[in-house]
């Protein structure tokens, strides 16, 4: 059984057919997943879909690129949220250096106001990392995230990186990038990263695996993300689904 750790079928690229894509997510042998919202109407809808299936979670944070829209009241909201019984986690958080909507040094504050409150709360917590990777290192230590622990979200930094990150009580989830011919960092990481610290993930709709690269992601193809894991690390596919699974049931206390 597999366990998708980031979805967004909170997207509205979902509308139309969230119970079919549901239903082939659990045909592929997909047991958990887990929504991510990042601002209020995904927050808001990933809340309902955690509600309404049993085997769906979410998780709540603010993402950085909308950082500058973040007020003390959202911070509040998200306080509120983490008390729910199916919130596992915080986040998407983290540092977004391609899109310039947001200010650096805004970024950086909700990041560690973020990071406080999941220490403050007991919640692991999602990095979105997007050409900011020493500055996210070096927030995560300055504010002692190792406490907390959680998810370098749809990793494609380097080997070196990877361990920094497990070393600061972080997992590695990697997504459909390690599928692509050509991408050299994450199909290192999936080699050398020990399994009991790799998760996987869709983070569908965006960053289909191959085949379906360019098409609309879903959450059955974390199945294909999981088979390439295998297939570099010379074991079997349910080698890989298991250890994954149990990494993140342990990570978001789900038993």
């Amino acid at each position: 059984m597999l366990f998708d750790t980031h979805v967004h079928l909170n997207a509205e690229q979902f509308n139309d057919d969230l119970q079919e894509v549901i239903e082939r997510a659990k045909t592929e042998g997909v047991s958990h997943m887990v929504v991510v919202g990042f601002d209020r109407p995904t927050i808001t809808r990933a809340i309902e879909l955690c509600e309404e299936h049993e085997f769906i979670h979410a998780s709540v944070g603010w993402h950085p690129v909308d950082a500058i829209d973040m007020t003390p009241e959202d911070l509040d909201w998200l306080r509120e949220l983490s008390a729910h019984p199916k919130v596992v986690a915080l986040g998407e958080m983290g540092l977004d250096y391609h899109w310039d909507k947001s200010p650096r040094e805004i970024q950086k504050d909700v990041f560690r106001k973020q990071i406080r409150l999941a220490k403050e709360v007991g919640l692991p917590i999602i990095i979105h990392n997007r050409d900011a990777t020493a500055d996210i290192v070096e927030i995560l230590k300055e504010e002692d995230a190792k406490e907390v622990g959680g998810i370098m979200h749809c990793y494609s930094g380097s080997v070196e990186t990877a361990q920094e990150c497990i070393d600061m009580n972080f997992y590695i989830s990697l997504g459909g990038p390690v599928t692509f011919k050509n991408a050299k960092k994450p199909k290192e990481v999936a080699q050398a990263v020990d399994l009991d610290r790799l998760l996987v993930e869709t983070d569908c709709p965006y960053l289909t695996p191959h085949p379906y690269r360019g098409k609309r992601n879903e959450p059955a193809y974390v199945k294909l993300v999981a088979e390439q894991i295998a297939e570099l690390k010379g074991i079997s596919l349910e080698e890989v689904a298991h250890a994954t699974s149990e990494n993140a049931k342990k990570l978001f206390g789900i038993k």
